[in-house]
């Protein structure tokens, strides 16, 4: 009997390492949502493992797209056959689950996106890389501090009475602002309340300043859990805002998605190394390249004593040789 045909993506990111398997009818047979915790070749070794437990034997395998920050060092583990960024894997996911959508909202652990799509295509779009106070990792940080776990977070927010303004500039000031209306005497909830607005008031007047936020709107990433910021955004903006039922996973959907596509439309068989290749023995290394003036940090993956792939050079002395088949953008 044979198998039936099933697509990986996967999606490294600095917080959270995202796997989803696809079927052929395009829905979502598997997903895993683990911590990175700062290793991400033993956050996917560990994800590839679970998966395999729960399916590998059962399903075949015949595309695997990567996206995140760490989508090159994931192509190298397991055999990628596109390798994408995340504004196009985020906004072909949430075009699968409400077609009509022509805004993404989209914020993770360590960065925010704003995707803005016209007749199907993205038109415009922002990233925020730098400033903590707009991820989900300040929330994260301030759940900590008040001892209230994250996944309550919001519900604190929604019980707010009398509104709190909370200096969401800077992640630096947010935490001194918040030091100082608890010694004022703020409840809790009303200074949850406050971050939760903060964060959306540095969302707006950065990365959506004079961008057109139209209906349908989805939103998505890990920070799309917390109903605080949902209702914040809705507040502000005065537009119903849409969660899509995968919204902490929709990177890696969205990998699957295209990976599904891309070998189906060129006919050639997957690059996917199997599930027992990633628990080989994998490790990164850095090397300064002394070819030239620019001195290169050059980035080397090893796998049992091999250079499998680096990258990390401007001029591709280093990283010009690729694997054959493999789409990279």
């Amino acid at each position: 009997m044979l198998k039936t045909s099933h697509y990986l993506g996967i999606d490294v990111g600095s917080v959270s390492t995202n796997l989803v398997v696809i079927n052929e009818k395009d829905e979502i047979v598997d997903k895993l949502y683990l911590r990175t915790s700062g290793q991400p070749i033993n956050a996917l070794r560990n994800g590839m493992k679970t998966l395999y437990q729960r399916l590998g034997k059962d399903v075949k395998i015949s595309g695997v797209g990567t996206t995140g920050s760490g989508r090159q060092l994931a192509s190298v583990i397991v055999g990628a056959d596109i390798i994408k960024n995340e504004i196009t894997t985020h906004a072909i996911a949430a075009q699968k689950l409400v077609p009509e959508v022509k805004t993404i909202i989209e914020i993770g652990g360590q960065d925010s996106k704003i995707i803005i799509l016209k007749k199907g295509i993205i038109y415009d779009f922002a990233m925020n890389t730098v400033c903590a106070a707009g991820t989900g990792s300040f929330l994260d940080r301030q759940a900590a501090r008040l001892e209230i776990p994250i996944e309550e977070f919001g519900t604190f927010a929604l019980r707010s009475k009398t509104p709190v303004r909370i200096a969401g500039r800077c992640a630096v000031f947010a935490e001194s602002d918040m030091i100082h209306k608890q010694q004022t005497g703020h409840s809790v909830e009303d200074i949850i309340n406050g971050l939760c607005e903060a964060l959306v008031r540095n969302y707006l007047n950065n990365l959506a300043k004079g961008k057109d936020i139209e209906e349908p709107i989805v939103f998505q990433g890990g920070v799309a859990a917390n109903v605080g910021i949902v209702a914040a955004f809705e507040r502000a903006i005065e537009k119903k805002i849409i969660i899509p039922q995968y919204y902490d996973v929709m990177g890696a959907y969205g990998a699957a998605l295209i990976a599904k596509e891309e070998v189906l439309k060129n006919g050639r068989s997957t690059n996917f190394f199997g599930f027992e290749n990633t628990q080989n023995d994998f490790r990164a290394r850095s090397i300064e390249c002394n070819g030239c003036s620019n001195m290169c940090e050059v980035i080397e993956i090893v796998s049992n004593d091999a250079v499998v792939a680096c990258w990390g050079d401007r001029c591709g002395k280093w990283s010009s040789v690729k694997r054959e088949n493999q789409s990279v953008s």
